[in-house]
């Protein structure tokens, strides 16, 4: 099974927050998670409020070989999570 870290939208129109999640790469994006690890609210004013993460967790999902969407990327970084770069390899 390949997990990837990727974000849920949850909210109503116009007032949308996510929740970061592990999830089967097979599900739809707002499928069933296999753990929440935490949310982001991009309209919360108060920056320390907007990210809240479980970082232990978000590690060890990082440590079994989860891959983060490109957008948790970014969410991670912000975090200061530290996260490997994927090297691509050519076949």
């Amino acid at each position: 099974m390949a997990v990837k870290i990727r974000l849920k939208r949850m909210g109503r129109s116009g007032r949308a927050f996510y929740r970061l999640q592990s999830i089967d790469s097979r599900v739809r994006r707002d499928g069933r998670p296999i753990e929440e690890l935490g949310h982001y609210d991009p309209l919360e004013k108060n920056a320390e409020k907007a990210i809240s993460l479980k970082k232990e967790r978000i590690e060890y999902w990082l440590g079994v070989g989860a891959q983060p969407s490109v957008t948790a990327v970014g969410l991670l970084r912000r975090a200061g999570i530290a996260i490997k770069r994927r090297t691509q390899t050519k076949a």
